[in-house]
C-alpha cells in the first residue's frame, strides 16, 4: 500500500521539524518500510519523499527556530 505525500504534509501542519525529526515522525506514524506517492512520483521511501517535497517548495522555514521547517500550506494542492 502506498501513502499519498499529502498525508505527511497534513501531519506536519502546526509543527516544526528538522529533516531527521521529520523522518522519525514519518517512520513512527506510517512505519519504517512505508512507500509513498505524490501526484507526479511513486514508489518513494520516506527519505526520498522528504527530498522530493523539499525540492518542490512544500516546506518553509519555521518562525520559531531557524534550523527547522514546517509545511508551506500555500503549496499543498487541493484535490
Amino acid at each position: 500500500m502506498s501513502i499519498h505525500g499529502h498525508e505527511v504534509l497534513h501531519m506536519m501542519d502546526g509543527k516544526s521539524y528538522t529533516e531527521a525529526s521529520l523522518l522519525n515522525a514519518i517512520n513512527d506514524k506510517f512505519g519504517v518500510g512505508a512507500k509513498f506517492h505524490t501526484c507526479s512520483q511513486s514508489d518513494m521511501n520516506a527519505e526520498q519523499l522528504i527530498a522530493f517535497l523539499k525540492a518542490k517548495g512544500k516546506f518553509k522555514s519555521s518562525v520559531d527556530h531557524e534550523s527547522e521547517f514546517t509545511v508551506n500550506n500555500k503549496k499543498i494542492c487541493k484535490h
